[in-house]
């Protein structure tokens, strides 16, 4: 007796084993865009809930960005029921225009996923994304463009609160051959193929091919494992951070401030001004403030996300917003 196809097999493998451990009737759900790496991921889900006495579920969020959308998540909806997943929901959303318009649709896209999923209640529900490691070198390709910080070029994380995402050490290759094994038929998104398209699309279509043929196809894995390192820098940095501000630090202070290590003292900056109200704050935000602490010469305001602004008074540092006088640092 045969067992299933290797890309199917690899696709279970993952799934199981980033739900180890989670308590029986545990609520588990796929967010799926009816492509090949959220259907595979359905697939996967509802053989993993099967073995392992788990409730899955299924959310396939509309966007509602181009002519037939809605018949795109119906037949999502269709082909994950055959799958065994029979709480299926269809979310219609209205995108924004703030941040652009990916980050406008990934926002819109969280928030009906989130919503969803509070509605239906259940023990420490767990919401499955299809991210792969394609995914994975992408985003370190796109924050190496933007001059983002080891943050940012840590790229996707496994695990963030209830989101996991089982396919980051999977090639996208590996979930295309997996709907193909199970007869599926994922939707192509059109806009990978737009030239006008997102610039993710642009470094998938374009600029990776070209890295491949360049550099070898070792480079995906390579960029991926890039990432994994810089994420364990970064979440022990994060951690120094946190145990820098619980300490008996003035972080106003500016004196206090530069007594810290760069990295340390940046990323102190970075929390304590969203903890005012500012942001998010990128890079070259972080960079001003901190500006103002190690090479002060008398400069105005940085001017901050969400209308806020950061000075330096008599030597400390204030984040304040022109209607209100809440925000110290």
């Amino acid at each position: 007796m045969t067992g299933p196809h290797p890309s199917v097999a690899a696709t279970r493998t993952a799934v199981r084993d980033a739900l180890d451990g989670l308590d029986i009737g545990t609520r588990v759900w796929v967010a799926c865009s009816g492509g090949p790496d959220s259907l595979a991921l359905a697939a996967a889900t509802a053989f993993a809930a099967r073995k392992d006495g788990l409730v899955p579920g299924a959310i396939i969020v509309d966007h509602g960005l181009f002519e037939g959308s809605a018949e795109v998540a119906r037949r999502a909806a269709a082909q994950v029921k055959t799958l065994g997943i029979h709480d299926v929901y269809i979310e219609r959303v209205e995108v924004g225009r703030i941040g652009g318009p990916e980050s406008a649709a990934r926002d819109a896209r969280y928030a009906a996923l989130e919503g969803r999923i509070a509605e239906e209640g259940g023990h420490h529900p767990q919401l499955l994304t299809g991210h792969t490691m394609d995914d994975q070198a992408e985003q370190v390709l796109l924050a190496l463009a933007r001059g983002s910080g080891a943050r940012a070029l840590a790229g996707i994380p496994v695990r963030r609160g209830n989101i996991v995402r089982p396919f980051l050490g999977l090639r996208r290759a590996d979930t295309v051959a997996a709907c193909e094994a199970l007869g599926l038929e994922p939707w192509n998104d059109p806009t990978n193929h737009m030239d006008d398209g997102p610039k993710r699309s642009a470094v998938r279509t374009k600029v990776m091919p070209q890295l491949v043929d360049v550099l070898g196809p070792g480079v995906v894995s390579g960029l991926a494992r890039s990432a994994a390192l810089l994420q364990a820098d970064a979440d022990e940095l994060d951690r120094q951070t946190r145990s820098a501000m619980t300490r008996e630090v003035d972080r106003a202070d500016c004196d206090a401030l530069a007594a810290l290590p760069e990295a340390i003292r940046r990323r102190m900056i970075k929390i304590v001004a969203e903890e005012a109200g500012a942001g998010p704050l990128g890079v070259v935000h972080v960079g001003a403030i901190d500006q103002l602490v190690m090479n002060y010469r008398g400069q105005g305001a940085v001017h901050l996300p969400g209308g806020y602004e950061a000075r330096r008074v008599r030597g400390r540092l204030v984040v304040t917003h022109p209607t209100s006088e809440r925000g110290t640092l």
